[in-house]
């Protein structure tokens, strides 16, 4: 058993916790984004065009987060 870990160990570790979560996080919104979405068009169908945009913007809103944690797990691990 290894009695210390070195700071590299440490910051891989941090990127796959925060890049996981991130993942998660987006997955978790856009599926609310979506069910809200399906509501929304089953109850009034006539305005099913302009929710897909918010949906459109929402998911992409989602997706720019998961972005930015890939990011930070890339300078955790020393590739940026």
């Amino acid at each position: 058993m290894e009695e210390v870990k070195t700071i590299s160990d440490l910051a891989q570790l941090g990127a796959g916790i925060a890049i996981g979560l991130a993942g998660l996080g987006a997955g978790l919104g856009i599926g609310v984004g979506i069910k809200g979405l399906m509501d929304a068009v089953a109850r009034q169908p006539e305005a099913a065009g302009k929710a897909v945009g918010f949906f459109l913007l929402g998911a992409a809103l989602a997706e720019a987060c998961a972005l930015y944690a890939l990011v930070v797990a890339l300078m955790l691990i020393g590739k940026i």
